[in-house]
């Protein structure tokens, strides 16, 4: 039975480098052997969370995002960095999906998840501040997130055409998917 990876990146932005970077991953992801769902932000916008708005009614796109969650295996996430940290989409993201709904046990959507994590950032550290603190929530959360973790400093440089110029970023980005695969693989047996 194939492992079936959910992959996204924090960013809604236009020809945003955590988008192409994600893309990168996914094709590495499918390449090694995985069912991938890449999806866009942007194609499900949402308010901010707040619970008045949920008592009112959860949005039609958190529910669609939850059920995108609920039905895969593991998440491959690439965020850009804002201010050292996340960025409120994937935050926000975050936190719509991990609301309880009726007759769900809590966490639902995130509980026996595995995850790879990724970041992209034209600075010199690529975003890698932002991925202590995403590591720190997906696990407060019950994901388990691989140790292997990557960050693409000078994207601006680096991505060509939704591909990567060196080499050797491209075998991490690949290794980095395929650890993915194969763990999520021996956790689904």
């Amino acid at each position: 039975m194939s492992v079936k990876i959910l992959a996204f990146a924090g960013s809604a932005r236009k020809g945003s480098y955590t988008k192409q970077l994600a893309k990168v991953a996914a094709d590495a992801a499918q390449e090694a052997g995985a069912v991938v769902t890449l999806i866009d932000f942007a194609d499900y916008p949402l308010p901010l969370f707040d619970e008045d708005l949920e008592r009112a009614g959860t949005p039609e796109n958190a529910t669609k995002l939850k059920t995108l969650f609920l039905d895969h295996d593991a998440l491959l996430i690439v965020t850009p960095e804002y201010n050292s940290s996340l960025p409120p989409l994937l935050k926000n993201v975050i936190d719509w999906v991990s609301r309880q709904a009726a007759g769900e046990s809590p966490l639902a959507a995130y509980q026996g998840k595995t995850a790879t994590i990724f970041a992209a950032s034209p600075g010199a550290l690529g975003g890698l501040r932002v991925l202590v603190h995403l590591r720190s929530i997906l696990s407060n959360i019950g994901v388990t997130v691989l140790p292997g973790q990557f960050a693409l400093a000078a994207a601006h440089e680096e991505l060509d055409d939704g591909k990567l110029k060196n080499p050797k970023n491209q075998q991490r980005v690949a290794a980095l998917a395929a650890e993915l695969v194969r763990v999520s693989g021996q956790l689904k047996e």
